[in-house]
């Protein structure tokens, strides 16, 4: 709101250079009403680029951009970054649409992560943002649908509802093949810290190493030797089972459907994945993570030991000033340096933290995202060193 008194203050913070979210960001891309929505991007975004022009060695206003469809998302992206000259941005990345025949009802809406299974086929956004050296931002509450639906308790709705948000995003974006398909993107995960995300990794390996399209075959219901199941019921079976043996077949469809279509088998056909390894390189190359300065486990990322494969997530800092977690904002570096205290983290780590991640998540994309900054210098050293 007053773009000169934090640039001002920016040194009594200790940050060089703050990439600026906005809070009504979120409420914007979440509008029903299609002419609202799209006119209050529009409107945001010219405010972004027109107040803080002047500022722009130092602070870098973040656009919006709705996603109810690829259409929408594509004229915002391009006229923001063609007209309005801006270069970090924020997606809508749940979209949460009614279902048929009951809209206008907000308790009866299902999920939209942009990826599997959604409404439209995005792939014409992830290309633009290709085009445009753009990385997709995303920042999704996971507030009003699932477990966080209390009409009494803030706190209750509020807690881990960033990560669950943001990991249902990542998880649809994942298994729609969308990192597969633009190696060349890279995707950030705001707010929810990285604990969500180490956790997402494992499970998603763990369940490629059991259900991929070789080893699912374990389970093929045509494979049971239905004869020696029979003679073990008969043989071994107590008469509460032996007395029901006529029913075995009811048992066994329970969990199975031996009629399943073949061609629905393989889970991860459309995620482009073909290995453990696969499934790494995603998460530790293309995906990035939003942390809270005073959130002690953000040092999961970088610890070799749990993570799969021994790999380190993309861990960056973010300040979160100017909301209720933040009371003091000349505390939020000293909360950050408290991995350091408490020996959780490396210096090397730390810095990734604090700066390298956040570097390489945008010159991923494009090269020059920092140029005219005050860390234009340190940014190309990075990426120098790492050529």
């Amino acid at each position: 709101m007053l773009p000169r008194l934090l640039y001002n203050r920016l040194d009594e913070i200790g940050i060089d250079v703050a990439l600026l979210y906005p809070t009504v960001g979120l409420t914007v891309m979440a509008v029903d009403n299609t002419e609202l929505r799209r006119a209050l991007a529009r409107a945001c975004n010219r405010y972004y680029a027109e107040a803080y022009e002047k500022y722009s060695d130092r602070l870098l206003p973040v656009g919006v951009i709705p996603t109810y469809d690829p259409d929408e998302a594509i004229a915002e992206l391009e006229y923001a970054t063609k007209e309005l000259g801006l270069r970090g941005f924020l997606f809508g990345g749940l979209v949460l649409r009614y279902a048929p025949g009951h809209e206008g009802d907000r308790a009866a809406r299902w999920v939209d992560g942009l990826g599997l299974d959604s409404m439209h086929d995005y792939d014409p956004l992830w290309q633009k943002c290709a085009e445009l050296n753009v990385s997709p931002t995303f920042h999704s509450t996971g507030i009003g649908f699932g477990s966080r639906v209390s009409p009494t308790n803030y706190v209750a709705n509020h807690i881990g509802n960033f990560a669950a948000g943001t990991e249902a995003v990542l998880r649809s974006l994942f298994f729609g093949g969308v990192m597969s398909r633009f190696p060349e993107l890279r995707f950030a995960f705001l707010e929810g810290g990285v604990a969500w995300g180490c956790n997402l990794l494992s499970d998603i390996c763990g369940h490629f190493e059991k259900r991929n399209v070789d080893d699912i075959r374990h389970y093929d219901p045509a494979n049971l030797d239905r004869a020696l199941l029979e003679s073990l019921v008969a043989d071994y079976g107590d008469p509460m089972f032996t007395d029901r043996a006529d029913r075995l077949s009811e048992t066994l469809s329970f969990l199975s459907d031996p009629n399943e279509e073949v061609d629905t088998i393989d889970e991860w056909k459309l995620s482009g994945i073909n290995s453990k390894a696969d499934i790494v390189k995603i998460f530790t190359d293309q995906c990035f993570f939003g942390c809270e300065a005073d959130d002690p486990m953000n040092a999961i990322a970088f610890n070799e030991d749990i993570n799969p494969d021994g790999s380190r997530l993309r861990a960056m800092f973010a300040s979160d000033i100017g909301h209720w977690d933040v009371p003091d904002f000349t505390g939020v570096l000293p909360e950050a340096w408290e991995l350091i205290e408490d020996e959780l983290v490396t210096r090397d780590q730390f810095s990734d933290f604090m700066f390298g991640n956040v570097a390489r998540l945008f010159t991923g994309t494009n090269p020059d995202f920092f140029n005219g900054t005050a860390v234009e210098s340190q940014v190309r050293q990075l990426l120098a060193n790492e050529t």
